[in-house]
């Protein structure tokens, strides 16, 4: 069984240091050594390596952005009418898809900027992304939140009756979904640094497999949940967008192997 702490892991000067916060730090930290060891490793470059150094803090940012800006629109029949709690990210609420979006988007532009090949930076970028969602989801834990069905497994996790649906508000242990995504994803980061190697000569490939292995292993995670803001006879959002991008991830993967012919 598990169990979340509280979501204040200590005070500095009064002010409160929030567990997902931590979580998200190291998350981000581990994702950008990822991707600068790849691309070292992979593509035997130091000095390339050493520019993602550089500029990824302004694509982790925009990537957050995305995060928060996606999360909210999802939810706007919540925050329409607390607008001012958009701005409160450490009580959690940040979206893959969005930070996938517009992280994609910046490292288009930054690969320019700095002359880099966006294919390797899509990859390299991808498998560290995957890494650091492995962490990055111990922060739900944290938060009680994104917590799935209820449920009487040994692995069961116990929500606190504040952070509980008022229709669940009787049940109290869910699937630790947080933790099915985290294991998936880690899956993922080996899979991808296993073939990386077989596919460094076809840039682009492996950040299309990082795409369609997270949408379903989201298709299958978004199942359990009960978080999930409904759209289209009843999927979940989150649900249709990881059907559209492994429709294009397919596509683009297709491409990129004619090209290669």
């Amino acid at each position: 069984m598990f169990k979340s702490p509280a979501e204040i892991a200590f005070n500095i000067f009064g002010f409160p240091v929030y567990f997902y916060g931590i979580t998200l730090a190291l998350a981000i930290l581990t994702g950008i050594y990822a991707a600068y060891f790849i691309y070292k490793t992979f593509y035997n470059s130091e000095n390339n390596a050493e520019k993602i150094i550089d500029f990824s803090p302004y694509i982790i940012t925009i990537g957050i952005i995305g995060a928060r800006l996606y999360y909210c629109l999802v939810n706007y029949s919540y925050y329409i009418h607390h607008p001012v709690e958009i701005f409160y990210v450490r009580q959690g609420g940040l979206s893959i898809h969005g930070m996938i979006i517009l992280g994609i988007i910046s490292l288009f532009l930054f690969s320019k900027i700095y002359k880099m090949s966006f294919l390797k930076l899509f990859d390299v970028f991808m498998c560290g992304t995957a890494l650091a969602q492995s962490i990055g989801r111990w922060g739900n834990f944290f938060n009680s939140e994104a917590f799935g069905m209820p449920t009487d497994v040994l692995w069961k996790l116990y929500i606190p009756i504040s952070k509980r649906p008022p229709e669940f508000i009787n049940y109290e242990y869910f699937h630790p979904t947080f933790l099915y995504e985290s294991i998936l994803d880690f899956i993922i980061f080996i899979i991808l640094l296993l073939i990386f190697k077989k596919f460094s000569k076809r840039p682009g490939v492996i950040a299309c497999i990082y795409l369609i292995l997270y949408s379903f292993a989201r298709i299958f995670v978004e199942h359990l949940r009960i978080d999930s803001v409904l759209n289209i006879h009843g999927f979940p959002v989150a649900q249709l967008i990881s059907v559209g991008i492994i429709l294009f991830a397919a596509v683009f993967m297709t491409i990129l192997f004619c090209k290669e012919k």
